[in-house]
């Protein structure tokens, strides 16, 4: 590889980590649109690169989700019974959603993922908070909750903490213990994705390689590698810097990279 994709993954990484850290977003809704425009920049078919960019994004966030669980859990802040019954859901709907995402064109996935990037950065910009009206499901609840919330972080590469934490607040959850479950759910979502998307890419005919299946596993490992070092940089800096004012800043940013993402696969 490059010295100059070594050093652009590696900056993604960095700037992927940090604001995960910084405004508790994970890295799906940049690292996809980025990772895409890499993807195309390097020559790979423009008709499998948002799936390799989805499989190489849920691939890089295994290891940020892991230390992520590992934060919430010393600090106490997951609700492991509501984990133990939304995971076999998490699971269930997140791999069954790579089987759906490595059939449709680019251009669907393209769509479906602006789509929802757009629906979150209108909520992040405007700071829409769910409501606490309802109590937690019971066990089959949660497990149905948690194909959804699974089949949906598939088809967008997300860690599920857009959908988990407002589920949850709207569920009289508080919101530290709402972020640390989501966190412990987040786990699943990417171990679960990433096998989906290697094991549905196998047979594919890529024009690159060091892949396993729709993992691109250079940007995996230059990704993660700096990634989990800048995501305690951003949390130590979250209580100085103006985060409100970086949210809005940041849904600006979903949005342009997602329509940017969305026009390179036209």
């Amino acid at each position: 590889m490059a010295y100059e994709w070594i050093l652009a993954y590696l900056a993604l990484g960095a700037f992927v980590g940090f604001m995960a850290g910084l405004l508790g977003i994970g890295g799906g809704g940049i690292m996809v649109p980025m990772l895409t425009s890499l993807f195309l920049a390097q020559g790979i078919d423009a008709s499998q690169v948002v799936h390799l960019a989805l499989g190489t994004s849920m691939a890089s966030i295994v290891v940020t989700s892991l230390s992520s669980l590992q934060a919430h859990h010393k600090s106490g802040a997951v609700l492991w019974p509501a984990v133990k019954s939304m995971a076999p859901g998490i699971v269930l709907g997140t791999f069954a959603a790579t089987f759906i995402a490595a059939h449709a064109p680019s251009l669907y996935l393209a769509v479906f993922f602006s789509l929802f990037m757009g629906f979150t950065a209108v909520r992040m910009f405007c700071d829409i908070k769910p409501k606490a009206s309802r109590q937690l499901e019971s066990s089959k609840g949660l497990l149905a909750v948690g194909v959804g919330i699974g089949g949906i972080s598939a088809l967008v590469s997300i860690g599920g903490g857009s959908l988990t934490v407002p589920y949850l607040v709207s569920r009289n959850i508080d919101i530290k213990k709402a972020i640390g479950t989501s966190a412990a759910v987040g786990l699943p979502i990417a171990l679960a994705g990433t096998l989906g998307f290697v094991v549905n890419g196998w047979s594919k005919s890529l024009d690159t390689s060091w892949t396993a299946g729709f993992v691109y596993l250079p940007a995996v490992l230059l990704i993660s590698s700096i990634s989990y070092f800048m995501a305690p940089i951003g949390a130590k800096l979250a209580h100085k810097l103006p985060v409100p004012a970086l949210k809005k800043v940041f849904a600006l940013l979903l949005t342009v990279l997602s329509l940017k993402m969305l026009w390179s696969v036209i």
